[in-house]
């Protein structure tokens, strides 16, 4: 038979469990605007009840707090990351694709762009037509030529800088995935050593949700946790758990541990207009690359790699056919257009993912002039048994990256720069000056290892009598010859002896009599100024148009990918809104049912002290007023 005063015990423990609640329910409404915090609930049970040897039989003895957890739900916390990691991947990408877009954009009173600068080159062109002997209306010429240049060195220059700022970011990221990785860890530690001795680390485990959601942003993770079983024992709970956090099936943080990333920087460059130092994100531990490629790997890191990296999958790619020791031969290649030729003149090759060094290169071209092979130098030479390893497997220059980044924006200028510089300097090289010479390249460029000129005469290739298309059909020609290869927007230049004198700029076509002697149409004759005006818009230069389509492609590239990224970035926002309103109806405090539950628990508080005052006067009437 239970206690005569059994029944404040009874009411005792009551009061204990509401008194509980009623805190924890005073710590939920007082981190209401905590960020991460998850709701915290008293969890009761009946407590063991009594033998009491009566008809009756057991006898409840009140109720237990048996722990104070909080509510969270997995499923909603796996949505929530997967998501974010699509958010963080197209916020980057739309963030730094909007600056390249401001960097094409052509206004004439404020921030004049290509159309203007090149309206302003072809009207003064107009002009020496009209005034081919007039020495001022040739240097309006060649000023505004030259403004067209500075115009492709000013915008080169701007996306290599925005270049080195995604480059400086991508370190600030990688290291910010190292600190999360160490608290996460620590975190754990602290997790396990309390509930190994039997609480509950609810505000850690908050914490360590927290930055889960900060990394989710920046790299795809999966996240794993489960309790540590005794070997000797299976079922019995030894409070500790694991946790690991995984990126592309590769462990980040292993409960306690956590593997380091690091940044290295690359040896060589992938494309040819790629400003030196970029990095490379490899594990620290082992030095192997980490994939930001990887399958379902998205998230802030890809999205910045992509934008500094993308060159729309035009690099070289090809076969690799005859292999010495010294050279290695590419062929069945994606790239046949000389103009559009990115590769650097030394680099890497990438076959059967290994990396082979490379020095420099010869083209040979068809009877078309278009690329049929290219023989590298390799740097460190080839073994016999790579020889035989490499033969005939498929092969790619620096890393091919399926998204128009700034490598992209910068191999389509060169390729506009190339194509457009061509087809004037060869209409220049058929005329002669004003002193009657030979015609010369208007447009050349700037070495800037050698600091010197490129010269892109005709009498570099020999026979003055080969046109320039005919200068590269089935030739022989190296990364070091002075070809348009070299010619890009952050070197191209007017010619200095032009810039000089204006008067060497070509207006007329060279004639001669059968006795070889130049014939004049007098110095105002400009015949070949007509067929320079075709330039503008009447002959094929870039993408199947003329040359001011050039603006109008490159920014139609950049608007189809910004607005993209804009509406991708819209809807996985919205995704994350929805998503987090099914996280806080889980684990989220609300002011209005913390409220109530005061109030319930205030009451039940209440009931409970009534208990025990009725106890009271059951007892004093048996202990004072029942005579024995």
């Amino acid at each position: 038979m239970s206690s005569t005063f059994f029944g404040l015990n009874i009411a005792s423990s009551g009061l204990n469990a509401f008194q509980a609640s009623i805190n924890t329910t005073a710590n939920n409404i007082s981190n209401v605007q905590t960020e991460g915090y998850s709701k915290q609930v008293v969890n009761k049970e009946a407590s063991s009840a009594l033998r009491a040897f009566e008809k009756y039989g057991n006898v409840g003895t009140g109720v237990s707090a048996t722990s104070v957890t909080r509510l969270r739900d997995a499923y909603y916390d796996k949505k929530y990351w997967t998501n974010q990691s699509h958010l963080g991947y197209y916020t980057a990408k739309e963030y730094y694709m909007q600056q390249v877009e401001d960097y094409y954009t052509d206004d004439p009173q404020t921030n004049p762009g290509f159309s203007t600068v090149f309206a302003k080159v072809f009207n003064s062109l107009n002009a020496v037509k009209s005034s081919a002997g007039d020495a001022s209306i040739r240097s309006q010429f060649v000023s505004d030529a030259q403004k067209l240049c500075t115009y492709f060195k000013s915008t080169a220059e701007r996306l290599n800088e925005l270049q080195v700022s995604i480059n400086d970011e991508i370190k600030t990221t990688v290291d910010k995935v190292n600190a999360i990785s160490q608290k996460l860890a620590l975190l754990t530690k602290q997790i396990n050593t309390i509930e190994m001795n039997g609480g509950y680390a609810n505000e850690l485990r908050d914490q360590r949700e927290l930055l889960v959601d900060d990394l989710s942003e920046i790299i795809s993770v999966s996240v794993d946790e489960g309790p540590v079983t005794n070997t000797n024992y299976p079922n019995m709970d030894t409070g500790a758990t694991y946790y690991t956090v995984k990126v592309n099936g590769q462990i980040l943080v292993d409960s306690f541990d956590y593997n380091e990333l690091a940044t290295q920087t690359r040896d060589e460059k992938y494309n040819q207009t790629d400003v030196d130092g970029l990095y490379e994100v490899v594990w620290a531990k082992t030095g192997n690359k980490f994939d930001v490629y990887g399958n379902n790997q998205y998230g802030t890191l890809r999205g910045l790699f992509e934008v500094r990296d993308g060159n729309d999958e035009l690099n070289m790619r090809g076969s690799v056919g005859a292999v010495t020791s010294t050279t290695l031969t590419l062929e069945r290649l994606t790239t046949t257009d000389i103009n559009y030729l990115s590769m650097p003149s030394s680099g890497s090759i990438m076959i059967n993912n290994t990396r082979y060094e490379y020095d420099g290169f010869t083209l040979n071209t068809d009877d078309d002039g278009n690329i049929k092979s290219v023989v590298f130098d390799m740097k460190n030479g080839l073994t016999q048994q790579q020889q035989q390893r490499i033969n005939g497997c498929k092969a790619e220059v620096g890393e091919t990256v399926d998204y128009k980044g700034i490598p992209y924006y910068q191999n389509q200028m060169n390729a506009f720069l190339r194509s457009f510089a061509k087809a004037f300097n060869d209409l220049q090289e058929q005329g002669m000056d004003h002193f009657g010479d030979d015609g010369q390249a208007l447009f050349t460029a700037n070495d800037a290892v050698l600091n010197e000129e490129l010269n892109f005469d005709r009498n570099l290739y020999g026979s003055a009598a080969l046109s320039y298309e005919d200068r590269w059909k089935n030739a022989s020609l190296s990364s070091s010859d002075d070809t348009y290869y070299r010619l890009t927007a952050a070197n191209v230049r007017v010619s200095s002896a032009v810039s000089a004198d204006p008067r060497l700029l070509s207006a007329t076509y060279k004639r001669t009599d059968a006795d070889g002697n130049v014939l004049t149409d007098g110095q105002d004759s400009a015949k070949l100024v007509e067929d320079m005006l075709k330039l503008e818009k009447d002959v094929e230069l870039f993408r199947g148009g003329g040359a001011t389509s050039f603006l109008q492609c490159i920014y139609a590239d950049i608007t189809v990918d910004t607005q993209e990224c804009s509406v991708f970035k819209t809807n996985y926002t919205e995704i994350q809104d929805a998503i987090t309103k099914q996280r806080q109806s889980v684990f989220g405090v609300d002011e209005d049912d913390e409220a109530l539950d005061l109030v319930k628990f205030q009451n039940a508080y209440n009931l409970n002290a009534k208990v025990i005052q009725v106890m009271t006067e059951i007892y004093d009437r048996l202990i004072l007023n029942t005579g024995v």
